[in-house]
């Protein structure tokens, strides 16, 4: 039998540990890529709704051997264990996330803004801008422009609206959130269906459903923060790369052209794909972080 010497054609993905860090009370579960060198840039990622750190599993594969990659599952998402009486707000996540970075020592690092990420990261930056190297934007809304009309008629919603909460609670079932991974894809084929019965699956967890319904309640103040957030951006014009899926029925294209008022010189990339562009263009945006990450050297 003759052996073949040549190299086989394989791609390596990362070493990934999976981990626990308490802050402030809640335990905070969370995946981190052990790159082949030390110093390695980091990169942040910041998961959206109704998902967790899960979502990126994929990039850290494609990216972690070369990039330290962490991310965290915030309170009420993924694996992430939180006391009973724990207050659901944007503002309280935003204290467990930079809790987190400062207990793992991160001083400098990228995030990748997505969904949620961007309310998350950018009440982060706000309060260490120093520690911002730059910015992945992925369908991470921070303008007017960038809402549907179904998004404003959501984050309007109170407890006071009539039929609200049943609203809301119309979200968290199996057949919402798969369409939030299927809406505006060109092929729903390139989405597996893991991602969406995970994210159901911690989404029907106790106490789960009301924690969500409090912070689609409380999105109205990140709404109210864009303005803040705007002025950050031109402020400080951190390096910027945007991808965006154009068919996202919340956060329509709009949404990432309006980064470029403030930021002009970020890197825009439109993708015919909805919400969840990872899901069916990692291979198109992978490269497109990585060169990014270099750039930045975080």
């Amino acid at each position: 039998m003759t052996v073949s010497t040549e190299t086989p054609r394989v791609s390596v993905p990362a070493r990934t540990a999976h981990r626990y860090v308490e802050v402030d009370g809640v335990e905070v579960f969370y995946r981190e890529s052990l790159p082949e060198r030390s110093g390695a840039p980091v990169l942040l990622l910041l998961h959206g709704f109704p998902s967790a750190s899960h979502q990126f599993r994929r990039l850290i594969d494609s990216l972690g051997r070369h990039y330290r990659l962490i991310a965290p599952d915030y309170p009420g998402f993924g694996h992430t264990r939180a006391p009973e009486d724990f207050a659901y707000s944007f503002e309280r996540l935003a204290d467990v996330v930079e809790g987190f970075t400062e207990r793992l020592g991160l001083t400098r690092y990228a995030m990748y803004l997505f969904d949620f990420g961007a309310p998350v990261g950018f009440r982060l930056a706000l309060r260490r801008p120093e520690r911002v190297a730059g910015l992945v934007v992925q369908n991470g809304n921070a303008y007017a422009e960038g809402l549907s009309d179904a998004a404003r008629a959501f984050t309007a919603l109170t407890p006071d609206t009539p039929g609200a909460e049943s609203a809301i609670l119309g979200l968290f079932t199996l057949d919402a959130t798969r369409a939030q991974y299927e809406g505006g894809t060109a092929d729903p084929t390139l989405v597996a269906p893991e991602g969406w019965l995970l994210d159901q699956y911690f989404l029907d967890r106790p106490g789960r459903k009301q924690a969500q319904l409090a912070l689609a309640y409380d999105y109205r103040s990140n709404i109210a923060a864009y303005p803040a957030w705007q002025a950050w951006l031109r402020g400080h014009r951190p390096p910027t790369l945007i991808t965006w899926g154009t068919g996202d029925p919340f956060f329509p294209e709009p949404g990432a052209r309006a980064y470029l008022d403030d930021v002009p010189e970020a890197e825009l990339h439109l993708f015919p794909t909805g919400h969840f562009a990872l899901e069916d263009h990692l291979p198109e945006i992978a490269p497109l972080v990585a060169r990014f990450l270099d750039r930045v050297q975080a």
